[in-house]
C-alpha cells in the first residue's frame, strides 16, 4: 500500500488564505472539504493552514501525510446510495503554539491570509482572564488569536486592508460576535494601544454561523476495503454523510471574496441566522428528540431502525410533516425540502446511531427542541398535536428508568434522575405526571396548569405502561 505523501499526488500550489484552528474530524469533513470544491470548481484560489490549540504537538499523522487525506461521502442524497472518497490537498501546513510559539507569530507577516475559521469546541469561545502574558503561550484559542491579530496590526502598521474575515463553526449561538468581544477583552487586559482596537473593529469582519453535517470519522471497520479503492494508506481518512449546510450571517463583501456557493455547495450568505437555527432545532434535533423515548419503548435501539419501522417511522413522519412544520414561519416548501433531507439522513446505512447516545440530556433537550412546537401548535389551532403530547409522555415514562422489567440506562443531571425516580413512587400515574409537569426549572413553565395538557399526558403515560 503505498503512503499517501505531496509526492505521490498532483495538487495545485496556492496561495494560503485561510488560518484554520482545529484539525479535528468536523472541520476536515466539512469546511477543508468545501475549500477543495471551490478550489477544483475554479471559484477559489486558496489553501489552509492548520493550528491546533488543544494538544502539546502538531498531529504526528497529518505531518507524516503532508496534511493529505481522503474525505469519504456516504450515505444517501435524493433517494440514491453515495460511496465517494475525494483527496483533500487545500491544507497546507500544520503548526502548535505550544511547539513553538514565535512560528506560529510569524503566520501573522502572510499578506495573503484573509480568514480565519475555528471549531475549538462549545467551550473553546471563552475568555480566560489568567492569560495575562501575550509573550507567553496564552490557554484560550481567543487569546492565542489576540496575540497574532496584535503581530499582524504591527507588521502592517495597522493597514485597515490586512483585516481577516472570522468564520468561526463552534456550535454557540452568536458564535461571531462572542469571540470579537474575547479578542477585545484581551486588548483591553494587555493594554494595547486603542489604534489596535479601532483596526481590529475597521479592518475585521466577524461572522455568526450555522453549520450541520455528521461527520463520524475515521471509519475503523471499513478502512481496509477503503484504502484498496484509493490504493494509498490513509490514517486520517474521515467519513461525512452527503448533506451539509453552512449558514454564514455576513456583508456582501465576504460573499463576493468567500464565494462557497458558487461551488455547488450548500452554503448561504444571510443577514439574519434566526430562522434557519430555528429550522434545525425543531426539525432536526427537535425530530430526533420526540421521536427518541417512543422509539426506544417500542424496542427500537437505532435511528436507522426507526426511520424503516412501519409504526416508528411513520410516527416520525408525522411528527415531523404535521405538528413541527405548521408551527415555523418559513417558506412550507423549503422546510418541507429540509424535512426530507434530515428523513433522508437519519436512514443513512452507514452511521450506527444508538438511540441511548442521542436520549442523554433528553429533559433540557426536549425543553428547548420539542416543547416550543408543542406549545406553538396550541396557540395556533387551539388543540394539542397527539403526536408531541405521546412524545412528553413517552419521556416521562422513559425517565422512570424501567420499563417491562428492562432497566433503561439513562444519563442525565443526577437531581433529575433522583426527581423523576421519586415523582414515580406517587400513587397514581395522574400524581406522577402532575408533579413532574409542575417542575419549573425543567420546562420553563409550570406544565401541569396549562388546560388539558396534564390530562392527555397522563393519559398516554398509562397506555404505554400498559402496552
Amino acid at each position: 500500500m503505498k503512503s499517501l505523501t505531496r509526492s505521490a499526488v498532483s495538487a495545485k500550489p496556492r496561495p494560503i488564505k485561510i488560518l484554520q484552528f482545529g484539525n479535528g474530524n468536523f472541520l476536515r469533513g466539512f469546511t477543508d472539504y468545501m475549500v477543495d470544491e471551490a478550489n477544483d470548481k475554479g471559484v477559489f484560489d486558496g489553501n489552509i493552514q492548520v493550528v491546533q490549540v488543544h494538544s502539546p504537538i502538531a498531529d504526528p499523522k497529518m505531518i507524516a501525510q503532508d496534511c493529505l487525506f481522503h474525505v469519504l461521502i456516504r450515505g444517501l442524497k435524493d433517494g440514491k446510495r453515495v460511496d465517494e472518497a475525494k483527496l483533500i490537498t487545500c491544507v497546507s501546513g500544520i503548526c502548535n503554539p505550544n511547539e513553538d510559539y514565535q512560528a506560529y507569530l510569524e503566520l501573522a507577516k502572510n499578506p495573503d491570509l484573509r480568514f480565519v475559521i475555528s471549531n475549538t469546541t462549545e467551550s473553546g469561545i471563552q475568555f480566560d482572564p489568567s492569560d495575562i502574558d501575550p509573550t507567553k503561550v496564552p490557554n484560550s484559542f481567543p487569546a492565542i488569536l489576540a496575540a497574532l491579530l496584535y503581530q499582524r496590526f504591527l507588521h502592517f502598521e495597522g493597514d485597515t486592508s490586512k483585516g481577516f474575515v472570522f468564520i468561526p463553526c463552534e456550535l454557540i449561538e452568536n458564535n461571531g460576535g462572542t469571540l470579537k468581544a474575547c479578542i477585545d477583552q484581551y486588548a483591553t487586559l494587555w493594554k494595547l494601544p486603542n489604534a489596535f482596537t479601532e483596526w481590529l473593529y475597521s479592518a475585521c469582519t466577524f461572522c455568526n454561523t450555522l453549520v450541520d453535517r455528521i461527520v463520524p470519522g475515521f471509519p475503523k471497520d471499513s478502512i481496509q476495503e477503503i484504502q484498496e479503492r484509493i490504493g494509498f494508506e490513509d490514517k486520517l481518512a474521515v467519513m461525512a454523510e452527503p448533506f451539509h449546510f453552512w449558514a454564514i450571517e455576513a456583508p456582501d463583501h465576504v460573499k463576493e471574496e468567500f464565494p462557497l456557493d458558487k461551488a455547488g455547495l450548500d452554503v448561504l450568505f444571510v443577514k439574519d441566522l434566526t430562522p434557519f437555527r430555528t429550522r434545525k432545532v425543531r426539525i432536526l434535533n427537535g425530530g430526533h428528540t420526540s421521536m427518541v423515548p417512543y422509539a426506544y419503548l417500542s424496542g427500537i435501539r437505532t435511528v436507522r431502525e426507526a426511520v424503516e419501522d412501519p409504526v416508528i417511522g411513520k410516527f416520525m413522519r408525522e411528527v415531523i410533516f404535521n405538528e413541527i412544520i405548521p408551527t415555523l414561519d418559513m417558506p412550507k416548501d423549503e422546510l418541507e425540502k429540509f424535512a426530507n433531507d434530515v428523513l433522508e439522513r437519519f436512514a443513512n446505512p452507514f452511521i450506527h446511531h444508538e438511540l441511548i447516545s442521542i436520549a442523554l440530556n433528553s429533559i433540557p433537550k426536549f425543553k428547548v427542541r420539542v416543547l416550543p412546537s408543542l406549545l406553538e401548535y396550541h396557540k395556533k389551532n387551539k388543540t394539542w398535536p397527539p403526536l408531541l403530547v405521546k412524545s412528553l409522555a413517552a419521556l416521562l415514562v422513559f425517565y422512570k428508568g424501567e420499563y417491562h422489567g428492562e432497566t433503561i440506562p439513562l444519563k442525565d443531571d443526577p437531581a433529575i434522575l433522583e426527581f423523576f425516580k421519586k415523582a414515580w413512587e406517587l400513587s397514581t400515574t395522574e400524581e406522577t405526571v402532575n408533579k413532574l409537569l409542575s417542575e419549573y426549572s425543567y420546562w420553563g413553565l409550570d406544565l401541569s396548569e396549562i388546560e388539558g395538557l396534564p390530562e392527555l399526558v397522563s393519559q398516554e403515560a398509562k397506555t404505554l405502561i400498559n402496552s
